[in-house]
């Protein structure tokens, strides 16, 4: 079995086949979110604060954190993101940027052991990320692309992450702390695009025996009701074996399927979790051996 632990100072999270899934908050991320990136240029780290505390209440298990704001300083944006972050949360990071020195800087400050997101199938890349990655121990995040761009052709997505993976050990970084992103299209632009993350997954936990993640919003990206598409995607894809995601939290209709997935695929014991967050508030347990309303159950005579 392969288990990604990830960590912060006091709590670890375990990413594994069989275990249940693993949901990476997303909303701590300027991209495409005015306000937030106006606040943040400002050093305004209140809605991160918010944002981070709001998606661990919804039930994430780990926070991705991104600064990336053009025309900033986001190495220091993102060291501040991060400072701020661990000092409100216990739950595990993962540092998200495409700029190495960013990645760099965070890595420093970080307490515990992060995901790194990302590196790429890029010579330059690879050669950059990977040393400090297995500097620190660290787990990082494979984006199955490399100089030619993003594939259509799964098989090249696939022997892409394979590459990634083979580059890594020569690091000394075990598969154990790859997890392949394998690369979610947007259904509505590329109607196979769900069908080739289904494959790619499988073949990933079966040919090289890694974890798998995806930013899990861009299935759904331009469609009406999205939230709906992309809580089935991520319910399909837990199926072929996905084991964690980048995703909303605060989306009902997204955790409601994943925890359904976790039931049905047996990683949520005795369904203890989806009782929990599905018991009706007015019932009473058993010790208090009372039904709602609070009479005796009627009969009816034959």
């Amino acid at each position: 079995m392969t288990d990604t632990i990830i960590s912060s100072a006091t709590k670890e999270v375990v990413i594994g086949f069989g275990r249940p899934f693993v949901m990476i908050g997303e909303r701590i991320n300027p991209t495409g979110r005015k306000l937030l990136a106006e606040e943040m240029k400002n050093g305004d780290f209140s809605r991160v604060v918010a944002d981070a505390l709001a998606q661990v209440e919804a039930g994430a298990q780990m926070l991705d954190v991104n600064a990336g704001i053009p025309l900033a300083d986001e190495p220091a944006l993102l060291v501040r993101a991060i400072q701020e972050v661990q000092s409100v949360t216990d739950v595990p990071i993962a540092i998200d940027s495409s700029i190495v020195e960013a990645l760099e800087a965070a890595i420093e400050v970080y307490v515990g052991k992060p995901l790194i997101n990302s590196v790429t199938g890029e010579e330059e890349v690879l050669e950059r990320v990977l040393p400090f990655v297995a500097k620190h121990g660290a787990a990082v995040v494979a984006i199955s692309n490399d100089e030619t761009g993003i594939s259509e052709d799964p098989n090249v997505r696939f022997e892409v992450a394979r590459k990634i993976v083979n580059r890594a050990a020569d690091y000394g970084i075990p598969s154990a702390d790859v997890i392949v992103d394998p690369l979610v299209m947007p259904i509505g632009a590329m109607g196979t695009a769900g069908r080739q993350v289904f494959e790619l997954v499988g073949r990933l936990r079966s040919e090289l025996g890694v974890n798998t993640t995806c930013g899990a919003s861009n299935v759904s990206f331009g469609l009406p009701n999205r939230h709906h598409i992309t809580g089935t995607f991520l319910a399909m894809a837990i199926g072929s074996g996905m084991t964690s995601a980048i995703m909303n939290p605060l989306h009902s209709e997204v955790k409601t399927a994943i925890m359904a997935a976790d039931v049905l695929n047996g990683q949520d014991e005795n369904c203890a979790s989806w009782i929990r967050a599905n018991r009706d508030p007015d019932e009473v347990g058993a010790a208090g051996g009372r039904r709602r309303g609070g009479g005796r159950r009627r009969t009816t005579a034959s």
